[in-house]
């Protein structure tokens, strides 16, 4: 499958994910796949409906088989819950009760830094959490969307709020330059080129007058510098100047 490098460790810990009433095996192992997708490894199912282990999670959790193998069946929420320390409730629908509701993102950093075990909680795809399930969470995650439309499918949820767990504490760059197997240029292959693209310009005249050729040059410098070369484009930009020579040769 795209994206799975089977070279590197696979990040799994995070808060359980706990799926109450799930209908459909497919759904079961599209969330699978979210959760290892955003490192989460702790998948639990409160009576699933279709029964327990399913070949359509397998099939739909598209290679996510780790979190399949280690997920656990509970009867009851209250068992599912047993062992946590704090627990998060994901829901679209306003309750008639007092709850403290609060962003993916804020749950992340609230979960990141409280530490212990914690829970994520979903309610089955069609009519969600009860009231009842919801009176056990310490917080609700309501998820800022289309105030008019702002439904999403039991997989999307989870990979939403896993993200946003995963990102809490990912450190990767927000701008990074990826070179595939080219290097980047040294600065020696730069300023040959730029010697050889300087000479050819001079002798087809660009470069005047001679007093704005040293602004020239420099804006010309300037450009190629901030465009990160790489070895292999150097070259081609040489192949480029050769070939512009070669046009303006007379035929023999």
């Amino acid at each position: 499958m795209a994206g799975t490098d089977k070279t590197k460790a696979a990040v799994q810990g995070g808060p359980a994910v706990i799926l109450v009433d799930p209908q459909l095996g497919e759904n079961i192992g599209m969330v699978a796949r979210a959760m290892l997708n955003c490192g989460l490894g702790d998948l639990r199912l409160v009576r699933p409906r279709d029964g327990w282990p399913s070949r359509q999670a397998e099939a739909a959790a598209s290679g996510a088989d780790a979190v399949l193998e280690r997920a656990r069946v509970f009867y009851t929420l209250g068992d599912a819950i047993a062992d946590l320390d704090r627990l998060y409730a994901a829901t679209a629908r306003t309750r008639d009760m007092t709850k403290l509701m609060v962003t993916p993102r804020q749950a992340a950093a609230e979960l990141r830094a409280a530490g212990g075990k914690a829970g994520l909680l979903f309610g089955p795809e069609r009519s969600g959490l009860t009231s009842d399930d919801v009176a056990l969470a310490d917080a609700v995650i309501q998820v800022p969307l289309n105030p008019a439309f702002s439904s999403l499918n039991l997989a999307q949820a989870v990979l939403l709020i896993g993200y946003e767990w995963h990102q809490a504490a990912d450190e990767t760059p927000a701008r990074v330059l990826s070179m595939g197997p080219n290097r980047p240029a040294t600065k020696a292959e730069l300023l040959n080129f730029f010697e050889r693209l300087e000479a050819t310009l001079e002798d087809t005249g660009f470069l005047r007058p001679p007093e704005r050729r040293p602004a020239m040059v420099r804006n010309l410098r300037s450009l190629f510098t901030r465009a990160d070369l790489t070895e292999q484009e150097v070259r081609s930009l040489h192949g480029v100047v050769s070939a512009l020579i070669g046009k303006k040769r007379p035929k023999s």
